[in-house]
């Protein structure tokens, strides 16, 4: 895990959150070649948890189409396994904490990929002021 040289100022949890939905949806342009729909995050003390719509790529719906869902299931185990090591990169490095698990489930039916990431600690968040209105 690299700790950062430079004093960053310390983000808010909703930018903090969408900062990793931004970092996710080019993981998955420059690795997949694929652009998934909206990522949804959310941070909750030690515990990142993200919902990917549209994750399933062209190979693995043509897999489905063609009756063949049990190895379009196993092309996307084989994928989150391949990119296991680079999430845990892009959450580490950008939260500045240590990755305990990563936990992945796909529903090709739908298209959705949730991730649930356990940090060793919670990361640091500046606290958000609510504006009156």
């Amino acid at each position: 895990m690299k700790k950062s040289t430079q004093s960053a100022p310390v983000p808010t949890q909703g930018q903090l959150q969408r900062s990793l939905s931004q970092q996710f949806q080019r993981l998955y342009r420059q690795q997949l070649n694929h652009c998934p729909g909206k990522i949804t995050c959310q941070v909750i003390d030690e515990k990142v948890m993200l919902v990917i719509e549209n994750s399933v790529t062209k190979p693995e719906q043509v897999l489905v189409e063609n009756g063949e869902a049990e190895l379009a299931k196993r092309v996307r185990e084989d994928l989150s396994t391949a990119l296991r090591p680079q999430i845990i990169e892009l959450i580490e490095s950008t939260l500045e904490r240590e990755v305990i698990d990563v936990l992945t489930d796909a529903t090709l039916t739908t298209g959705r990929t949730s991730l649930v990431v356990i940090l060793s600690s919670p990361p640091h968040l500046r606290p958000t002021t609510k504006k009156e209105t």
